[in-house]
């Protein structure tokens, strides 16, 4: 058996030219990594136990002091309560709305492709772009929803500048952003599905909305799950729409985490503070994937 094993050994051992090769292969992707992805996550938690001054002096150490004033701050407890309902917002209604144009897409009829590349256009949609287009859109005086708003005998809203809907009005605009991305992977998912089953199930004598939670649900689960996992994460690092619409407010109703990052650390000085919140966010958005896959396991069919 030892004599076996060395011959494999010998066998499957690679020359040391192709070793050299693949780290040379390897090299840029572990130097963009390096620069991009490590460094910066290793400068931010130096710096969330340092205290930097906005003039530029030297970086004094303060432990976990800092992490305790962040925590300890209502902007940053507002803030995080500000994302988690900005997430309960845009995540739910994004999947949903997707899978609904999905399912019209999915149907076959003379024309389709043309809905369906309206209903995906917005993938090639700027963040920018999409943002000035809906402050058009909300605009208080002269925008369709409240044009729509007053045709029905309605009062208009101030969509941008009411604490009470402006979080809700971003929340529109970055469903709308995100939409064309999530009707793709759901019609090609629902376009992958095997067609026997809902042959099986019409000869059954299936309905369409027995068949949809028994047969499509189920079979789209790996994607749904893909869906949800990325739109949360995006909605978690959502910052264009948010700059461009209400730069946080009014009242701070719309400064999510990202948004108090970036004031604190380039409109306040507030370096350190920052840092902080930034890994904070990383844990939030890593503990929220973990706990997606957890709370679904046993519920995804992968075929």
């Amino acid at each position: 058996m030892r004599r076996l094993g060395a011959r494999l050994s010998a066998r499957y051992e690679s020359p040391p030219g192709e070793w050299l090769l693949a780290m040379a292969l390897l090299a840029p992707a572990a130097i963009v990594f390096c620069v991009f992805q490590y460094y910066p996550l290793g400068r931010a938690v130096y710096l969330s136990l340092h205290e930097t001054s906005p003039f530029g002096g030297s970086d004094i150490y303060v432990g976990l002091d800092q992490w305790q004033r962040v925590l300890e701050d209502d902007d940053f407890r507002k803030s995080l309560w500000v994302t988690a309902k900005f997430v309960l917002i845009v995540v739910p209604l994004g999947i949903s709305l997707g899978l609904c144009l999905a399912l019209l897409a999915n149907q076959r009829v003379r024309g389709i492709v043309i809905f369906r590349t309206i209903f995906s256009s917005t993938l090639a949609s700027s963040v920018a772009i999409a943002a000035v287009t809906w402050t058009l859109l909300l605009n208080p005086q002269n925008g369709i929803f409240n044009w729509l708003i007053r045709e029905a005998g309605g009062t208009p809203v101030s969509w941008l500048t009411d604490p009470r809907w402006a979080l809700f009005a971003v929340g529109l605009t970055s469903v709308w952003i995100g939409i064309g991305f999530t009707t793709i992977v759901l019609l090609a998912a629902l376009q992958g599905l095997p067609q026997e089953l809902y042959e099986s199930a019409e000869m059954d004598g299936a309905g369409k909305f027995r068949t949809f939670v028994s047969i499509t649900l189920p079979l789209l689960s790996p994607s749904l799950l893909f869906v949800g996992v990325v739109s949360t994460i995006s909605a978690l690092q959502t910052f264009g729409q948010i700059d461009v619409l209400t730069r946080g407010g009014p009242l701070g109703e719309t400064r999510v985490m990202v948004y108090a990052i970036y004031e604190d650390a380039f409109r306040f000085r507030d370096v350190g503070g920052a840092s902080v919140q930034s890994l904070l966010l990383f844990a939030i958005i890593a503990g929220l994937t973990v706990i997606q896959f957890w709370a679904v396991r046993g519920r995804v069919y992968y075929r």
